[in-house]
């Protein structure tokens, strides 16, 4: 039985929403095995006068959470991981038309893949971002992590959109 004339737009969307998910994944890790070979942990480098790379392990979620816990929640991240990947790709699959959206989904979906690779290969995120003023200092972060912000930014945006449409 032949495809439908509709399939095929929405596989080749869908091929170019994880497609930009994998860029994500590739910059993020890449520049992670980057600070990995040249900082040990806890090192810090001046760059400007408000932002610092160092290199920093975050065994819980966004801005530590859970990071005291006894280690079982690197599989609880990694679980949320996964079931957030299966999510974003229905809704890929469904929704890749709605380039915003869609554009929105892939960012968070590449940053959220990013970190479980962390997560799975060193029990911890590799955080290495790090900005700061005066004695204030920002929790550190990475690109999977701004790549999420970056999503969820959009995905307000789109909706604040759609409804105003409405």
């Amino acid at each position: 039985m032949a495809k439908s004339s509709s399939a095929a737009p929405s596989s080749a969307r869908l091929i170019q929403w994880l497609g930009l998910a994998l860029l994500i994944i590739i910059a993020d890790q890449f520049t992670k095995v980057l600070i990995l070979n040249t900082f040990q942990y806890g090192d810090s480098r001046y760059v400007t006068s408000f932002f610092n790379l160092v290199r920093a392990h975050n065994t819980g979620a966004a801005f530590s959470f859970l990071a005291g816990a006894s280690g079982w929640q690197r599989w609880f991240f990694v679980g949320l991981g996964v079931a957030a990947t299966v999510f974003i790709v229905w809704l890929l699959r469904r929704h890749g038309h709605q380039t915003l959206f869609a554009t929105a989904l892939s960012l968070i979906l590449g940053g959220a893949v990013g970190n479980v690779v962390d997560r799975l290969l060193h029990g911890y995120v590799v955080d290495f971002l790090q900005f700061h003023w005066n004695q204030w200092y920002y929790p550190s972060f990475n690109v999977a992590d701004s790549a999420i912000t970056v999503g969820a930014v959009l995905l307000v945006w789109d909706e604040l959109r759609r409804v105003k449409q409405n």
